[in-house]
C-alpha cells in the first residue's frame, strides 16, 4: 500500500513538474515569434534614398541606429529611389512585398507627383492602392505626408497636402502629416537645404527621423 502510495505521489510530481515546463516553454517562445516578425520597409523617393548625402547619413540609417537602440530587432529594407512618383511605387511594391514579406510598410511618396504636375487624383488613387496592396500582405502601414511651395498656387498646395489626409482617414492608417515639419516651414529654411533647395541637408535628417518616429515606433512588433 505504502509502495502505491509513493508511486502516486511521484507520478503528480512528474504531471505537475511537465506542467510546468510546458507553460515556462510557451511562456519563452513568445518573443521569439516577435523577433520573426517581417521587415520595416520604406518605399520612398529621394528624400529617403540619401540624395546628396554621405552614406548612412540619411534619415532611413538613422532609423536603422535607432532600432538598434530602442532593442527592437526588426530589420529595414530601405526600397526608396531618387525620382520615384506613387506611380512607380506602385508598380514596384507588389514585387516588394512578395520578395520581403514586411510587417510594416512605410510609404513617402508623392512630391515628384507635385514636381512633374501629375493629376492630384493619380497621386491619390495610387497611394491608395499602395496602402491596401501592403495591408492585404498582412502589413500595417504608415503613410508619410508632404507638401508643396506656396508657389504651386494656394488652391493646388491645400488639395495636395490634404490628399494624404484623405488617404489615411478612408484606408485608417497613421499618417505623418509633414516629413518636413520643422524644416521646410522653418523660417530659416535655407541653412536646411542643400543647393537645390529640395533636398534637406544631412543636418535636417535627425529632425525628419523625429518627425516619422512617434507614429512608426507605435507599429513596430
Amino acid at each position: 500500500m505504502q509502495d502505491k502510495l509513493r508511486a502516486m505521489r511521484r507520478r503528480r510530481h512528474f504531471i505537475s513538474a511537465g506542467l510546468a515546463f510546458g507553460l515556462l516553454g510557451t511562456w519563452t517562445a513568445m518573443p521569439a515569434r516577435a523577433a520573426d516578425a517581417g521587415p520595416l520597409l520604406v518605399l520612398g523617393d529621394s528624400l529617403s534614398a540619401e540624395y546628396g548625402l554621405a552614406r548612412g547619413t540619411g534619415w532611413v540609417a538613422l532609423l536603422q541606429k535607432r532600432l538598434q537602440e530602442s532593442q527592437k530587432n526588426v530589420p529595414l529594407v530601405n526600397a526608396s529611389v531618387s525620382g520615384e512618383t506613387t506611380s512607380g511605387g506602385r508598380s514596384r511594391l507588389p514585387a516588394l512585398l512578395k520578395q520581403h514579406k514586411p510587417s510594416v510598410v512605410v510609404i513617402e511618396l508623392g512630391g515628384n507627383d507635385a514636381l512633374r504636375g501629375l493629376p492630384l487624383q493619380s497621386t491619390q488613387g495610387n497611394l491608395d492602392a499602395m496602402v491596401r496592396a501592403a495591408r492585404d500582405a498582412g502589413a500595417k502601414v504608415l503613410l508619410v505626408g508632404m507638401q508643396v511651395p506656396p508657389n504651386y498656387g494656394s488652391g493646388y498646395t491645400r488639395q495636395f497636402e490634404q490628399l494624404f489626409s484623405k488617404v489615411a482617414q478612408e484606408q485608417k492608417v497613421p499618417l505623418v502629416p509633414f516629413l518636413l515639419a520643422g524644416i521646410g516651414d522653418a523660417a530659416d529654411s535655407a541653412q536646411w537645404f542643400q543647393a537645390d533647395r529640395i533636398h534637406p541637408t544631412a543636418k535636417a535628417q535627425p529632425r525628419m527621423l523625429d518627425n516619422v518616429w512617434p507614429q512608426l515606433s507605435k507599429l513596430l512588433p
